[in-house]
């Protein structure tokens, strides 16, 4: 008898506790006539304790979200988890995603504090929006680290399902915990700002580096840049009389003195691959080996005359200091190539290149919100493409003023760059945010 009523009680409780659960968690849409169909399932989810689930009928735009209010101590830092899955949605990463908006004690939006503000201050915190991660147990982590304003009492976290027609999105273990701050994550960024002259061989052009890579080490650099096809220019060869192996000899002598000097190296050379002839931008490590290369994809008209075949991936390779793509010169005349860099992780694109237009070396870094670093043949005179270390918001942290030199910025990672008009930390937004990929048309 003991038992059944002990049973009996554990029961209720549970049930209490799960009915608890549901009721902190409200359904909420923009207009009552585009909101989906709520539910929640006390043994769902991939642990069995609890999912909240949203699910749109048949018709176009329907938009809608589960919300919460979590107490904060404005100043601190917290993480936020989820796990989401889901069904019959085209785009996950722009239908389904979370957000956490900071409110005071009144629920009224607060102001970012000084030290996190980016150019000219930020009028107010705008939402959060934690990136996807990992798969767990087949469900999809969402997840983010943030410093709460110091104004903020509270964090009200949303769970969204949009524009998806017949789809459906289940929502499990979603939490706000207070953690330590996170370190910063600083890096030094360096570029050489030079063309070879007077060589005879691919290796003389090589050689001619040593001095400037030895630079950007006494400077502390991490990375160092060098310019585009180096074994190629000014010896009056073709594309094709220096194009070698990777692994090959330019790539050894480069292995060789970023071991020397404990820095990574990118740099632009020419790769034969059998019958195929590459622009390449080479990554290699401090410990003396390859990392990866990236075949120039985008190929002006004088490389497709000379025989030059186009890469076709966007490669991004993990570093001690973090992730770094590449790209090469012409690449950097369309939108598409930083793009991808950056949604395949890139933090930082290093970019060889022999000319541009200064204009789209800020365009690239400021619309994907990444540290782009440039290694340009043309002269600060000629008012074109700078070597540079480029800022989140597009404009040169440091840039060559002489032939020669090498140039050097330190940058922080970890640093979350704040966009004034009510963008905020638009790097993470942004995959929010971007429109779906138009198919290739035929003509």
């Amino acid at each position: 008898m003991l038992q059944r009523i002990l049973l009996s009680a554990l029961t209720l409780f549970t049930i209490a506790n799960f009915a608890s659960a549901q009721a902190a968690w409200k359904p909420a849409a923009p207009r009552d006539e585009i909101k989906p169909h709520f539910s929640f399932d006390a043994k769902g989810g991939p642990n069995a304790t609890g999912m909240l689930t949203i699910a749109a009928d048949k018709r176009e735009g329907l938009h809608g979200w589960w919300e919460k209010s979590f107490p904060i101590t404005g100043g601190k830092f917290y993480e936020f988890h989820a796990l989401r899955s889901v069904k019959n949605v085209e785009s996950p990463r722009r239908s389904v995603l979370a957000r956490v908006l900071w409110r005071d004690e009144k629920g009224r939006p607060v102001r970012v504090d000084p030290p996190d503000d980016g150019p000219g201050g930020l009028p107010t915190a705008e939402p959060e929006y934690p990136l996807d991660r990992a798969t767990i147990k087949g469900w999809m982590e969402v997840a983010g680290t943030y410093r709460a304003p110091s104004k903020a009492t509270q964090a009200v976290v949303e769970l969204h399902l949009r524009w998806s027609a017949g789809g459906r999105v289940d929502w499990a273990d979603a939490r706000l915990t207070e953690v330590s701050p996170p370190s910063p994550r600083k890096v030094r960024l360096a570029s050489v700002h030079f063309m070879p002259r007077g060589g005879k061989t691919p290796m003389d052009n090589c050689k001619m580096y040593e001095p400037f890579i030895a630079d950007a080490a006494k400077q502390n650099a991490d990375l160092v840049v060098l310019g585009e096809t180096i074994t190629y220019v000014g010896l009056g060869k073709t594309f094709a009389d220096v194009a070698e192996p990777i692994p090959g000899p330019s790539t050894k002598f480069f292995c060789e003195l970023a071991k020397k000097y404990k820095i990574h190296i990118v740099v632009g050379l020419v790769e034969r691959d059998g019958h195929l002839v590459y622009n390449v931008a080479v990554l290699i490590g401090p410990d003396g080996r390859i990392i990866g290369k990236y075949r120039k994809v985008c190929i002006p008209r004088g490389e497709v005359d000379a025989g030059i075949a186009a890469g076709k991936d966007y490669p991004v390779f993990e570093t001690q200091f973090g992730k770094v793509g590449m790209m090469v010169c012409y690449d950097g005349f369309f939108p598409e190539v930083a793009r991808e860099l950056t949604k395949n992780g890139a933090e930082v694109i290093a970019w060889p290149v022999w000319g541009c237009n200064p204009l789209l070396a800020a365009a690239r870094a400021c619309e994907n919100h990444v540290h782009l670093v440039s290694s340009t043949y043309t002269d600060i005179k000629s008012n074109w493409t700078l070597t540079a270390v480029y800022d989140h918001d597009g404009k040169p942290m440091a840039r060559a003023e002489k032939w020669g030199t090498v140039i050097v910025a330190e940058v922080d990672l970890s640093r979350r760059f704040f966009w004034r008009n009510n963008l905020g930390d638009f790097r993470a937004e942004n995959d929010r945010s971007r429109p779906l990929a138009l198919p290739e048309l035929s003509r």
